[in-house]
């Protein structure tokens, strides 16, 4: 376990944890599922030292769980957020390392959807946070924090969070920035797919892909809406804290007000543009058909004409077929050659005839 005391005039890591909060400030606790999971008894009552409040059992067990989805949870004691972050899956990270994921294939697109949830112990002076063992976000806020502290000018000071919740919606607007990035690769593998799958003369054999990718487009809905239920719960539940008599606190409220406001904007425009995407590739599944069955059309409504047009012949031919004596032009040297130019000129007068009804062509006179 990490912890951190935010103060403001500066970030600083503690070692040994102290016995009692400080004056000023709060103080940041950091640590993986695991640790967690090990140094449970001595954080509960390190808890119940500082604050007179430990965790309540079910939400120990709830940031314990790999599998929860996000949610929002509050007490008399403090607040709980459970937020699904992206995974730091290989394609993900490869992709974020190049020029806005150019090289990324699909398969790494999709493994990027992968998520964990991050978990958030809101105290008044205390923040708990429970992340993954291969979350970076820890580490980055950590080396974040310390670089804004460090800064000569007083915008250093001003860029460090003011309150537990300040710092707890810069973590979770931090995360939902890496959807953000998501969504840009998302749309340039349905772009590639969707060219496939209209191009004229091609034979698409992708569906396996396809359908994995709209599976992952339904995960990433599905996710993003418990992101939107968690943060509207806690929007909803920081309009119910009472009203501060200071000023001051009364202005780092509305700042938290901005800020949590700003987080659910960021959550619902991933959103909106997951289900662009899936309307999108409905739709280009839809052309696909649609084409594929207005080129079957103009095939057999080609082979119709052709059928059309030999008929007659067909008829000619039987007819000089017929097993008759005194049938016309059949004894006389020129009936061939008059059946013959029968034959062409009625050929050809037919094939005219559709031609300018255009049934010959790519488009069918309406």
């Amino acid at each position: 376990m990490r912890l951190f005391v935010i103060q403001a005039e500066g970030f600083s890591a503690l070692e040994p944890w102290p016995a009692e909060l400080p004056e000023e400030g709060f103080l940041w606790l950091g640590c993986t599922r695991a640790e967690l999971n090990e140094q449970l008894p001595a954080l509960q009552s390190t808890l119940q030292r500082w604050l007179g409040a430990a965790l309540v059992d079910l939400h120990t067990s709830d940031l314990l769980n790999a599998q929860l989805p996000s949610h929002f949870e509050d007490t008399s004691w403090y607040d709980m957020l459970v937020f699904r972050r992206l995974a730091a899956a290989s394609g993900h990270a490869k992709a974020r390392e190049g020029e806005d994921g150019a090289g990324e294939t699909l398969q790494e697109v999709l493994q990027a959807i992968d998520t964990n949830p991050v978990g958030f112990a809101i105290f008044d002076r205390v923040l708990l946070t429970v992340h993954p063992d291969d979350c970076q976000v820890l580490d980055h806020f950590a080396q974040r924090l310390a670089q804004h502290s460090q800064e000569p000018d007083l915008r250093g000071s001003a860029r460090l969070p003011t309150s537990p919740a300040d710092l707890m919606l810069r973590m979770v607007n931090h995360m939902v920035d890496s959807y953000l990035e998501l969504r840009r690769m998302l749309t340039r593998q349905f772009t590639h797919l969707q060219a496939a799958l209209l191009a004229p003369r091609s034979r698409f054999d992708q569906w396996p892909a396809l359908l994995a990718a709209r599976d992952a487009l339904h995960h990433l809905e599905d996710t993003c809406e418990d992101q939107r239920s968690a943060i509207q719960e806690w929007i909803d539940a920081l309009d119910e804290w009472p009203v501060e008599a200071d000023a001051t606190k009364r202005r780092e409220r509305e700042l938290l007000r901005v800020r949590s406001r700003d987080v659910l904007e960021h959550i619902e425009r991933v959103l909106s543009h997951v289900r662009r995407l899936e309307q999108s590739a409905d739709g280009a599944v839809q052309m696909h058909f649609s084409a594929l069955s207005n080129r079957t059309n103009d095939i057999m409504r080609t082979l119709t004409v052709l059928t059309a047009i030999f008929l007659p012949l067909n008829l000619i031919t039987g007819i000089f077929g017929m097993n008759f004596d005194a049938l016309p032009l059949i004894h006389s040297s020129t009936g061939f050659f008059v059946a013959l130019g029968l034959m062409a000129c009625v050929g050809l007068g037919l094939g005219l005839f559709f031609w300018r009804k255009r049934y010959l062509g790519t488009q069918v006179r309406r």
